[in-house]
């Protein structure tokens, strides 16, 4: 008989038909109760094993082993469910070794053990759902751009270009690290490379994107991108993924009502087909919450949270009124920034999360940013010191979206690359954009390890991707 998932057993509530259920048993008492999972929903189904059932078989019906069951599916009699499967068949697919299998060692394993064992920690009921409900996220992202006529571009991973300047990217290369060639200055020979020249893997899609904005109006991409930025903290990965929409014709108002929009959609997305999951991990953060002092816990649940967003109006503020509310906030007055407000300044997390959570109770969108700590490409503004630049900053997390006008008058984005030292020569085909057609248009990054984090209310993003890449680690 063809396999029935788990989940559609569950949602149809029919009793008295044939089923055959495959999974993993989560846990076996008294000899005759399992409860089975297979994956696709974060519920198990309870399946009971007739007292007269094989002793040899019983005994390998251990937490982890993998099992297909024959059965009815009935109306049950235990509380917290309405349907379960009396077991006529039992089969063992894969045996267990309890005394071996991690996740027997503890009752209920913390993030910093699962992630030691990430190989395994697909099979808890926390990762199962952060997983459903990144997939889920996943499928929206292409759903939203495709409903509204968007083309999905595939942009290079290896790349000779440094979107953001900052230099901190891999190299890629077939030469010997022993002995490479040199020139005679002693300097690398990177003509003799694959590439013939000096490459690396990409930090960002956008100024491939760009290229395509100007023949589709509008683009995106959605692929992984990498920094080799030594940092160990809860919100960096050395690789993570990048949802980069790029469209001709829009300016910063433009740009902004476009990435709202696409917020809201997600979380809107993900509550109407996770809701499970998302009840589970709320439940899972309130549990952790109550492991903190009560000055440090959160004032909103998680779906509180996300509902929040999704009923608000996003605040929209200028930089310069940003550091003015933080230079008269309480928090600065009594010296509780652990980093000092002074314009001119990268707005940090605390600073961010003060506007949004303290003093807006919003989320907010930032523009107006002072063109020295911004990107070569972001539009000047008339003020000379500015850039037409947009963040939008959420709760719990701050920025969750980072983005700009870009600068299509050619002579100003040539004087703003010679400013920042970015060889034109190397971006011929950047600036024949703004040669051959150019038009206004204007884009944003959403790091899309950022969202997952942003709504399944986890606190560490290398809980929300498969295998996480970080320093001195790259496992599997």
């Amino acid at each position: 008989m063809k396999r029935t998932k788990i989940k559609d057993i569950l949602l149809s509530e029919q009793t008295d038909y044939a089923v055959t259920v495959k999974g993993w048993v989560r846990s076996f008492r008294n000899n005759q109760f399992i409860a089975l999972n297979d994956g696709s929903t974060i519920n198990n189904v309870q399946v009971v094993v007739s007292l007269d059932t094989d002793e040899a078989i019983v005994k390998r019906l251990t937490t982890g082993a993998s099992i297909s069951v024959d059965g009815m599916v009935v109306a049950s009699l235990g509380k917290g469910q309405k349907v379960e499967i009396k077991a006529e068949k039992v089969e063992i697919l894969g045996d267990c070794d309890t005394e071996k299998f991690p996740l027997q060692l503890k009752n209920r394993p913390s993030l910093e053990y699962l992630r030691e064992i990430a190989h395994l920690r697909f099979r808890t009921s926390t990762f199962g759902a952060i997983f459903r409900v990144r997939h889920s996220l996943a499928y929206a992202v292409h759903k939203f751009f495709n409903d509204r006529g968007f083309v999905y571009l595939h942009t290079p991973i290896v790349t000779a270009s440094d979107a953001e300047g900052a230099g901190e990217m891999f190299r890629v290369t077939t030469l010997s690290p022993d002995n490479p060639p040199k020139k005679e200055d002693g300097s690398v020979d990177y003509s003799e490379d694959f590439f013939g020249r000096c490459t690396n893997l990409t930090v960002s899609g956008q100024l491939e994107a760009e290229l395509g904005a100007m023949a589709f109006s509008e683009v995106y991409t959605f692929g992984p991108t990498f920094r080799a930025e030594n940092s160990n903290t809860a919100r960096h990965l050395a690789e993570f993924w990048m949802i980069e929409p790029e469209v001709a014709f829009n300016d910063i108002y433009d740009n902004m009502d476009l990435a709202e929009d696409f917020i809201k959609y997600l979380i809107s997305y993900a509550m109407e087909h996770n809701r499970e999951d998302l009840e589970f991990l709320a439940q899972r953060l309130v549990d952790e919450e109550k492991q903190k002092p009560q000055a440090e816990r959160s004032e909103m649940g998680l779906v509180e949270k996300l509902e929040f967003v999704l009923n608000n109006k996003f605040e929209r503020i200028t930089y310069t009124e940003a550091i003015d509310i933080l230079l008269n906030s309480p928090a600065y007055k009594k010296k509780k920034f652990q980093y000092d407000v002074k314009w001119g300044i990268d707005l940090q997390s605390e600073h961010e999360r003060y506007l949004v959570e303290k003093h807006f109770k919003k989320p907010v969108i930032v523009t107006g940013y002072p063109k020295d700590i911004k990107a070569f490409y972001m539009r000047m503004n008339e003020d000379g010191k500015t850039v037409a630049a947009m963040d939008i900053l959420a709760p719990g997390i701050g920025e969750i979206v980072g983005g700009s006008q870009r600068e299509e008058r050619l002579d100003k984005l040539e004087q703003r690359m010679a400013e920042m030292h970015i060889p034109a020569e190397e971006m011929y085909w950047y600036l024949d954009t703004r040669r051959f057609g150019t038009v206004p248009h204007a884009g944003f990054g959403l790091g899309f390890e950022r969202m997952v984090l942003f709504v399944t209310g986890m606190t560490n993003i290398r809980d929300v991707i498969p295998f996480p890449r970080t320093p001195k680690n790259a496992e599997f």
